[in-house]
């Protein structure tokens, strides 16, 4: 994930101190003066998290979180604010507020919080390690059905999808071409085998073409593997 920060704030000096205590711990920091700015750049850009004021020009904080979450439902967003309120607290947590943090704060502790908001969304957004199939850079996510090698996103049907997901489960094991129609197209009997040999084909297009590792090889006499080349 990036690490780029997004403080929404009109107070100058707050945000200058912000920016240059975050830029000083990593994080590539943008600033927006106003709501309409802030929600503008919220949801048109990609944001490792986002701090927010509540008493901003143009749009209230509480309008641009709510602006936010009707497009975007994972980014953490901070609400750093003067208003100690336990309304302005709920209101806050209810519109999709991650943490809320009053003024005037601790450095140190906010950075805490920050970080403890991108690793939940780290967690959140990384597969299941029981979910992932990898092999050599290539990887094929069960939850999502998203497969990608060396960081490409490869476009599959979801038969070719099945398909490379039972060879992957199977990976260095030879498979034959009746087990796969029966595994992968449900069908319990041996028949039209060359249907196999069909999606076989397509899948190297996609998972093989254009890579100098080929992954998919013909066993003879028996079907098929996927394996470490």
């Amino acid at each position: 994930m990036n690490r780029r920060i997004l403080i929404i704030e009109d107070e100058q000096r707050i945000a200058r101190i912000l920016e240059l205590e975050l830029i000083n711990e990593g994080y590539i920091v943008e600033l927006a003066a106003d709501g309409v700015q802030g929600l503008a750049r919220a949801i048109q850009e990609e944001w490792s998290c986002i701090l927010l004021d509540l008493q901003l020009p143009g749009q209230s904080g509480f309008q641009v979180l709510e602006g936010i979450r009707k497009q975007d439902s994972r980014t953490p967003v901070l609400i750093l604010t003067a208003r100690e309120a336990v309304e302005d607290k709920v209101k806050g947590l209810d519109l999709g507020a991650n943490d809320y943090v009053t003024k005037p704060f601790e450095f140190l502790e906010l950075s805490a919080r920050i970080r403890s908001q991108i690793r939940a969304r780290q967690r959140e957004e990384a597969p299941a390690e029981e979910d992932l199939l990898k092999l050599d850079a290539l990887t094929a996510d069960l939850k999502t059905r998203q497969v990608r090698r060396e960081g490409k996103l490869i476009d599959l049907t979801p038969r070719e999808f099945d398909l490379l997901a039972y060879l992957l489960k199977h990976k260095g094991q030879p498979v034959g071409r009746e087990a796969l129609l029966s595994e992968v197209w449900g069908f319990d009997f041996a028949g039209q085998t060359n249907l196999v040999d069909v999606y076989i084909r397509y899948l190297r297009q996609k998972i093989d073409q254009g890579f100098k590792k080929k992954l998919i090889a013909t066993v003879r006499g028996v079907g098929y593997s996927i394996q470490e080349p």
